[in-house]
């Protein structure tokens, strides 16, 4: 992290900020709209404490319905020029590693003051979304108010009950009415889904893997597929991130946009969808490249979620832009939307915390609280930060892979090339699923090749995972 410029540990003036600070009452801001009767529930890892965001839905005349996603106020809390401020803004993000997490701010803000943990009264900033029965976005508002979770639900529990492959989790079950609600907000959910895809926002499905401990040890690699929870938050978070970029472009405000450019590797993706039998047009078209991908999930779900991993090298990373009123903008080519921008993370995300400061900015008809060139200086430092953290998480998963691997060397795998640049070659093997370079006849690979591999060497100090390139079962290593 230190390398990274990341500081892994807070200023002992910024905890002593952290610990002074007093939580929202009933009464603690005038303008806030009570909303704590509404059946919130937060969804989130079975692990999370850094709840930032609630959801709730309400049926309408006519098979609409009205929903509403609060984010915590973390702004009313984290001021800028204090000492928590000036951390969260070197860092701009948390950092998840296997072992330890680096939270972007202290325990005593992310996990209880400015969490939206259950059956606490918190301030958020809610986005009310009507949905039309077509499931596109109507009318939205944005305004401050008073919250209350109560439930606080996971991932994978929630996804088996809306799958129907396991019963209702007690905790749903516990809360008057909850069950109902979220059935509401899954078909909704999916409505929005469906019309994104239309629209040409990329059906991708990743594998994210976790690593599991016996004790100090690493004992095994857990993947973690989608799931309709999933699905649920990120299709309200989506919606709620669009609804929050096009209320500060109606105030006159600027926008740190979140923007994945137009793929400058669209050859390979051309190359790799025909080696599927798909074929693409020679310029950029996500509606086209959309689907392919629904008809390879159809054909092959197996391994679709390599072919995603695939894909999403060679679209390129995400980076934060800052744009301001009358200047043409830069869409997400993968969620194809034009207006986007992240709010909804901001015990997490530093972008986010931005964005909530010019809402509150925009509702109380003040200034805009950066400069333009502030701002644009910020969106290139957040890129930055979030690169370099990206880069430790990986290196640390995978040394935490190489201490699983490293009673393997010699032991031949399958796997599927996740990288080829001039800085060298990556793999990821199935099972486990782990990652390493390719060190040795790795001439001719690239991103999206199955290729058999033999592990040559592991360093989990240097989270090195080496391997060879073995002899395939007979068919050419590019299918």
């Amino acid at each position: 992290m230190l390398a990274r410029g990341l500081e892994p540990d807070f200023p002992v003036t910024a905890l002593a900020e952290a610990e002074v600070l007093a939580g929202p009452t009933a009464g603690s801001h005038s303008g806030a709209l009570d909303l704590r009767a509404l059946p919130w529930c937060s969804i989130d890892n079975d692990d999370s404490r850094d709840l930032d965001q609630l959801s709730a839905g309400e049926s309408l005349a006519g098979g609409g319905a009205k929903i509403f996603v609060a984010v915590a106020d973390v702004s009313a809390s984290v001021v800028p020029g204090s000492s928590l401020d000036a951390h969260a803004r070197n860092n701009t993000t948390s950092v998840y590693t296997p072992p330890k997490n680096f939270p972007m701010l202290p325990d005593r803000l992310s996990t209880d003051l400015t969490s939206l943990v259950q059956d606490e009264d918190r301030l958020a900033m809610v986005v009310e979304m009507e949905m039309v029965p077509a499931g596109s976005v109507g009318e939205a508002r944005v305004y401050e108010a008073l919250v209350r979770n109560h439930a606080k639900l996971a991932y994978p529990s929630v996804a088996a009950w809306l799958e129907e492959t396991a019963g209702m989790p007690p905790a749903i079950a516990a809360v008057a009415g909850l069950a109902d609600n979220l059935r509401l907000q899954d078909q909704v959910a999916q409505r929005l889904r469906t019309l994104r895809q239309q629209a040409g926002a990329l059906e991708l499905e990743t594998v994210e893997v976790r690593a599991q401990f016996d004790g100090d040890a690493v004992s095994g690699l857990v993947a973690e597929r989608r799931n309709r929870a999933r699905e649920l938050i990120e299709e309200f978070m989506i919606a709620a991130n669009g609804a929050i970029a096009r209320f500060l472009g109606t105030c006159g405000f600027p926008l740190l946009r979140r923007v994945v450019r137009s793929p400058k590797r669209w050859e390979r993706i051309v190359e790799l969808a025909f080696t599927q039998g798909g074929r693409l047009p020679p310029e950029p078209d996500a509606s086209a490249l959309n689907e392919f991908l629904l008809e390879r999930r159809a054909a092959d779900p197996l391994r679709f979620p390599d072919l995603s991993l695939s894909i999403i090298k060679l679209l390129g990373r995400g980076e934060y832009v800052a744009s301001f009123p009358g200047q043409a903008a830069t869409g997400h080519f993968g969620l194809a939307v034009s207006e986007y921008t992240h709010s909804t993370a901001p015990n997490r995300r530093y972008p986010d915390l931005i964005t909530q400061r010019l809402l509150h900015a925009a509702l109380a008809a003040r200034d805009v609280p950066h400069s333009r060139d502030a701002l644009a200086a910020l969106a290139a430092h957040c890129t930055l930060q979030e690169d370099g953290a990206q880069k430790v998480e990986r290196l640390v998963r995978k040394a935490a892979a190489a201490c699983l691997l490293s009673g393997n060397v010699g032991q031949v795998f399958d796997g599927i090339v996740t990288g080829a640049t001039s800085k060298g070659t990556w793999v990821r093997i199935f099972e486990p699923p782990a990652e390493g370079r390719v060190v040795q006849g790795e001439a001719g690979l690239d991103v999206g090749d199955r290729v058999r591999v033999k592990l040559i060497h592991t360093d989990p100090e240097r989270g090195f995972v080496d391997f060879a390139r073995a002899a395939q079962r007979g068919v050419a290593a590019r299918r």
